[in-house]
């Protein structure tokens, strides 16, 4: 029995309009020395001494600029005579092994032929201490052990929760380096109680190890480079919620107020921890993102999977529809070991797969309640991190037509 009648598949889906949104575009034009003028202060050569073994912590995102930035750390790391090495701070990601992290460096541009330095990738932790509530904290041995440690994070807003502090630095120290044992633990308290946990996890983490400092990035809603600071271990709670702030103001979005179907061409862990950023769909898996300020969006649908995702498919159940190309493409057990490890197994649930991207966006229009039919607003973007470029309906023609920040390529 077929799944859409005839009369369904007949449908007339509406011509789509290419539209470029214009964001702000503060970009940085020397990243090399911007890091280097910064990394020659006093402070800095008074913290890394000769013979000193240094992990530089690197998660799993994509980040512009990502490798000339660790590149360039390791340089001046070894100027100071001392021996840096990468360690992947990624939580459970990379199938929770340590091959598999490894892996996810090098797709995302982070080999040792290129930054020069060693990845010693492994999932061994050791507790170092407790928070006031008493939750155990975890780091990666090889980043404990070593004389200093040095996290390279983008600071941007969280998927799942909202305080002063979200992603960035501390949640890297807190989640990302206490791979999938800190990991695990930490999601069974909830995303609700980040906002206080990753804080405390991270004062634990300063307490305990030598965090020299972090290298903070901020990117622009086109994925470029807009600023990096070289931010001091005592100075990071006073600095990330600045940053974060800065970089909320640069968050790309959907200049449209309502949405009927939304077409995301692809889901990743590159794109977003959650696959597809709540921040610009405005779901979370445990309902609407609280504050979110973007379309109202009845319905999903995700047609594929990156290839940098490896079949880690974590975020899927963010959408209503999916396209059987997409379901074939997902490895189970890499997304089940996410999922698991952050305590959020909605992120994992199949949504109704069908044949097509066509038959997925009739049944996407089929589901809308109260809209006409025959004139679905339907936008289509390539992912949520890339929305520069997209397309429209052509009924949402005189809403584009409104704002100054919207052209019509045609």
């Amino acid at each position: 029995m077929p799944i859409l009648p005839d009369a369904a598949l007949s449908l007339r889906l509406p011509e789509m309009l290419s539209v470029k949104q214009v964001f702000s575009c503060e970009e940085l034009q020397e990243t090399e020395a911007c890091i280097i003028r910064q990394l020659n202060a006093s402070w800095i050569k008074a913290l890394i001494k000769p013979g000193n073994k240094v992990a530089v912590a690197v998660g799993s995102r994509g980040i512009s600029n990502l490798g000339l930035i660790v590149r360039t750390l390791g340089q001046i790391i070894k100027a100071h005579g001392a021996f840096p090495f990468i360690v992947p701070a990624m939580g459970s990601h990379g199938g929770a092994t340590g091959e598999g992290q490894k892996v996810v460096l090098e797709n995302i541009g982070i080999t040792e032929a290129f930054v020069n330095m060693p990845i010693i990738s492994s999932m061994e932790v050791v507790e170092i201490g407790k928070t006031v509530g008493d939750i155990p904290v975890f780091m990666d041995i090889n980043a404990f052990q070593a004389d200093v440690v040095i996290p390279v994070a983008r600071i941007k807003p969280h998927t799942d929760f909202k305080g002063p502090i979200e992603s960035g630095i501390c949640k890297m120290l807190s989640i990302g380096l206490g791979k999938h044992v800190g990991c695990s633990r930490l999601h069974q308290e909830g995303f609700e109680n980040f906002a206080e946990l990753i804080p405390e996890v991270a004062k634990v983490c300063l307490q305990k190890a030598n965090i020299g400092f972090g290298v903070a990035i901020i990117e622009n809603a086109y994925d470029k480079t807009s600023n990096i600071e070289i931010v001091p271990g005592a100075a990071i709670f006073e600095e990330e919620p600045r940053l974060l702030a800065v970089a909320k103001n640069m968050m790309p979005r959907i200049m449209l107020p309502e949405i009927d179907v939304l077409i995301v061409e692809s889901l990743g862990k590159e794109i977003s921890g959650a696959g597809m950023d709540p921040n610009i769909v405005g779901r979370t898996t445990k309902g609407k993102l609280p504050g979110f300020q973007g379309p109202d969006i009845k319905r999903i649908i995700v047609s594929d999977l990156t290839e940098a995702t490896h079949g880690n498919a974590c975020g899927i159940g963010l959408a209503d529809f999916i396209t059987a190309k997409a379901f074939k493409k997902i490895d189970y057990m890499s997304t089940y070991a996410n999922v698991i490890a952050s305590a959020n197994p909605e992120a994992g649930k199949i949504p109704v797969v069908l044949q097509d991207e066509r038959e997925a966006i009739i049944a996407a229009i089929k589901c809308c309640s109260r809209i006409d039919e025959n004139r679905p607003r339907i936008v289509r973007i390539t992912d949520t991190l890339h929305l520069e470029y997209i397309q429209v309906s052509i009924n949402l023609l005189p809403i584009v037509r409104q704002n100054k920040n919207m052209r019509i390529l045609g």
